[in-house]
């Protein structure tokens, strides 16, 4: 999926973002992560058509955004200090501030030490760029294995794997094959990164989410809707 681009519209009191058109039958609205009501539509609906259609699902759109508001109200403010938990492949580990080791931050002992000098020094934009470094350095050989396990499962060969900062979006999948994962994909479960993984490669073969499309991540994954949920309720929560 492309990154969104600033094109806002507002249909009574709901602003939202239209993404650029795509070829597909249908019109798909999203609640994004940061609380942004993202809009794609079939390339030959006009923006007045579109005004038309997430008006006619405004209460739905209502609903959602209540339910997202209760999901943020419960984000961790963080303090950087010794004894506070951080996740990594779904578990919680706890923080020690440590004077010195080779490295700004590891997870060793059951425990994610991190550099005392990192936050005295550099504040805690320096800390969560610790950690943001090592779930990409982390994230990234696991990834390409699981995207290597399930591509043959999917009937798709993937291009490039990268793990980066993609803002609101767990995953994207380029037209050129690659895909792109959240580094905020490793706090999550095992199960989870699977999910997202096959989610990503199934966009290979259907670039919305059709029936058709879910019927291919079904194919993989029977158990996709209770990984999805999971993803939908829970997912607030993987951040720093």
């Amino acid at each position: 999926m492309e990154v969104r681009q600033a094109n806002f519209r507002q249909v009574g009191d709901i602003e939202y973002h239209l993404l650029p058109g795509a070829d597909r039958k249908t019109t798909d609205i999203v609640i994004e992560r940061d609380g942004a009501i993202c809009v794609r539509a079939p390339r030959q609906m006009t923006p007045e058509q579109v005004d038309d259609t997430v008006f006619s699902k405004r209460m739905w759109i209502y609903r959602n955004l209540a339910e997202w508001r209760d999901l943020n109200a419960a984000r961790v403010a963080r303090e950087w200090v010794s004894g506070e938990s951080f996740l990594y492949l779904g578990r919680h580990y706890r923080l020690d501030l440590v004077r010195e080791q080779d490295e700004p931050l590891k997870l060793k002992d059951g425990r994610f030490t991190l550099l005392r000098a990192v936050v005295e020094s550099s504040g805690q934009a320096a800390a969560q760029g610790a950690f943001e470094a090592f779930y990409r350095s982390k994230g990234l050989p696991r990834l390409r294995e699981r995207v290597a396990h399930y591509a043959p499962k999917a009937g798709v060969q993937a291009g490039a794997v990268e793990v980066k900062e993609l803002g609101y979006r767990w995953a994207s999948c380029l037209k050129n094959g690659e895909l792109h994962f959240h580094w905020k994909c490793l706090m999550a479960p095992p199960t989870i990164i699977d999910y997202i993984v096959v989610h990503e490669l199934c966009h290979l073969r259907h670039r919305d989410h059709t029936e058709a499309f879910w019927n291919e991540v079904d194919k993989v994954l029977p158990d996709y809707r209770e990984r999805k949920e999971w993803l939908r309720i829970r997912g607030v929560g993987l951040n720093l």
